[in-house]
C-alpha cells in the first residue's frame, strides 16, 4: 500500500531556478550599461560602424566601398538595427548590448550550474557582469567588435560542453566574423572535441561547423576581398616599431584595471589555482594571445579575457568555504560600483570636439555635400550628416596611424595597400566642398602626406578653426 501510495504521489515541483536568475541577471546587465546612455556614442568604432550602417543602407559595397579591417558581423547588425529603427541614434545598439551581456552571463550561468552546482551558476553569471565594467568606460560602454564577441564564445564552449560539436564550430565562426580574436575560443573548443572518445567524427564536425559559416560569408562578400581585409591586410598595423614601449604601458595597464577590477575571483582563483576544467585555462590562455594579438593593448581587447575568468574564479569558488563567495561578490560588487561612477562621470572631450566641428561642418556644406574628414573620429560624419568623400573613414587607414604610434612608421608608404590611388580617383570623381585637418598636430597632418598636401595647396583655402582642427573650403 505504502509503495502504491508513493508511486501516486504527484512528483515534486521544479526548482525555479531560472525564473528566478535570468531576470536577475537581465536587470544586473542593463543596470552595468546605464552608463552607456548618457552619450550619442562613446568610442571611435561606434562612430565608424554608425558610418558604416548609412554606407551600406545606401547601397555601399562591404569590403569595396565600404572598408575596414574588421569582419562583416558586426557592421551588418549595425545597418540592420539602424536600418529598423532609424540611423541618427545608437539606442537600439545600447539595447542590444545590453541582451548581448545577458546572453553571454546566461550561458556561463549554465555552464558553470552543470558543472558545480546551483551556487556556482548564480555565481558565475553575477560576476561576469558584475566585471563586464572593469575597464576604461570608453571600453566597456560601446556597443563594440568586441562586446558582441562576448555571447558566441560562450555559445561556443556551452555547446562543447554538451558533446553540440556543429553548433559548438558554427559559435566559434560567430565570434570570429564578429571580431577576428574572437576565433581563439575554437582552441578549448577542439581541446573539448579531442578529449572525447569519438574524437575523429567530433572534430570533423567542430572544423566543419567553423568553416562552412565563414566560407559562406566569405563567398557572400567575396573572396579575395574577404581575405584582403579581415586577414591579410593588417601587418603593418601589427608592426610596433618606436611604440613598443608605449604599447607595453597601455597593455600593463589595462591589465592592472583589469585585475582590479576582477579581484574578488582572482584571490580565490590564487588560492586554489588547481581548480578542474583544462578547457577554461586553455580558453584564458587563447584569450590572452588573442589580446597581445597585433600588440596594441586597447582596452576593449580584454573584453575577451571576462568570460574564462569568470568561470576559473566560480570554480576556485567551490573548493573554499561559502563566505568565501559571499566575500568574492561583494567585492565584485564594490569594484563595480566604483567603475559605473567613472562611467557616469568620465568626461568626454573629444565627443565635445567631434560634435562642435560637426556643427561647424553643417554650417558650411549642405545635406548632400561630401566632405572628407583627415582625422581618426569617424563619428564626426555622423554627428554632422555628411557623407564620406572616401570609402576611407579614418587617417589611419592611408598612414597606419593608430593609437600610441609615434611616426616612424605612419605615412603614405604604410597605408593599406592601393589605398592612396584609390583616394585621388575618388577625389578627382567628385572634389568635395570641404576638407577638414582633425590631425591636430599629429604625425598623420597633412603636412606629412605629399597627396593630401598638394591638393590642398592647389585647390581650397583655409577658412576656419576649430579647437584645432582646420577647415578648407574649395576654392575653385
Amino acid at each position: 500500500m505504502l509503495a502504491e501510495a508513493a508511486s501516486t504521489a504527484p512528483a515534486p515541483a521544479p526548482y525555479p531556478y531560472w525564473r528566478r536568475l535570468l531576470p536577475a541577471l537581465l536587470l544586473l546587465a542593463a543596470l552595468t550599461r546605464a552608463p552607456s546612455f548618457l552619450h550619442p556614442l562613446w568610442n571611435p568604432d561606434e562612430g565608424f560602424l554608425a558610418v558604416q550602417a548609412r554606407q551600406l543602407a545606401q547601397g555601399g559595397v562591404l569590403y569595396d566601398t565600404v572598408v575596414d579591417r574588421k569582419p562583416p558581423l558586426v557592421p551588418w547588425l549595425y545597418e540592420a538595427a539602424l536600418g529598423l529603427f532609424g540611423d541618427h541614434s545608437l539606442v537600439p545598439l545600447k539595447v542590444l548590448a545590453i541582451l548581448a551581456l545577458f546572453a553571454t552571463a546566461a550561458l556561463l550561468a549554465s555552464l558553470a550550474r552543470r558543472r558545480w552546482g546551483d551556487r556556482a551558476g548564480v555565481t558565475a553569471g553575477v560576476g561576469f557582469l558584475l566585471i563586464s565594467v572593469g575597464l576604461h568606460p570608453e571600453d566597456t560602454q560601446a556597443a563594440s567588435f568586441g562586446l558582441f564577441t562576448l555571447p558566441f564564445t560562450a555559445l561556443a564552449v556551452w555547446c562543447a560542453d554538451r558533446r553540440v560539436w556543429v553548433w559548438a564550430g558554427a559559435a566559434a565562426a560567430g565570434a570570429f566574423l564578429a571580431k577576428q580574436t574572437g576565433g581563439a575560443v575554437l582552441l578549448p573548443v577542439l581541446w573539448l572535441a579531442w578529449s572525447t572518445s569519438t574524437r575523429g567524427r567530433a572534430l570533423v564536425r567542430t572544423i566543419a561547423g567553423f568553416g562552412v559559416p565563414v566560407a559562406a560569408v566569405a563567398l557572400l562578400t567575396g573572396p579575395s576581398r574577404f581575405l584582403f581585409w579581415v586577414v591579410t591586410g593588417s601587418g603593418s598595423y601589427a608592426d610596433l616599431t618606436g611604440s613598443g614601449l608605449h604599447a607595453l604601458g597601455r597593455g600593463l595597464g589595462n591589465a592592472g584595471i583589469l585585475a582590479a577590477a576582477c579581484l574578488g575571483l582572482l584571490v580565490p582563483l590564487v588560492r586554489r589555482w588547481r581548480v578542474p576544467g583544462a578547457d577554461l585555462w586553455l580558453w584564458l590562455a587563447a584569450s590572452v594571445v588573442a589580446v597581445m594579438t597585433g600588440f596594441h593593448f586597447f582596452g576593449h581587447y580584454y573584453l575577451q579575457l571576462m568570460p574564462p575568468l569568470a568561470l576559473l574564479g566560480t570554480a576556485a569558488l567551490q573548493a573554499l568555504p561559502r563566505r568565501w563567495t559571499t566575500g568574492a561578490l561583494t567585492a565584485l560588487a564594490c569594484a563595480s560600483a566604483v567603475f559605473l561612477t567613472w562611467g557616469f562621470l568620465a568626461p568626454r572631450p573629444e565627443l565635445g570636439h567631434a560634435q562642435r566641428l560637426a556643427d561647424a561642418i553643417r554650417s558650411r556644406t549642405s545635406a548632400n555635400d561630401p566632405v572628407l574628414i583627415w582625422g581618426m573620429h569617424p563619428e564626426t560624419y555622423w554627428l554632422a550628416d555628411r557623407t564620406p568623400a572616401s570609402r576611407y573613414l579614418t587617417a589611419g587607414l592611408l598612414t597606419n596611424f593608430s593609437g600610441g604610434r609615434n611616426g616612424s612608421l605612419v605615412g603614405e608608404r604604410y597605408g593599406v595597400e592601393g589605398s592612396w590611388p584609390v583616394l585621388r580617383r575618388e577625389l578627382a570623381e567628385q572634389r568635395p566642398p570641404l576638407i577638414v585637418d582633425d590631425s591636430r598636430g599629429q604625425p598623420y597632418g597633412p603636412d606629412r602626406m605629399p597627396t593630401l598636401r598638394r591638393i590642398l595647396d592647389e585647390e581650397y583655402e583655409r577658412v576656419a578653426t576649430v579647437d584645432g582642427a582646420v577647415l578648407y573650403a574649395r576654392s575653385r
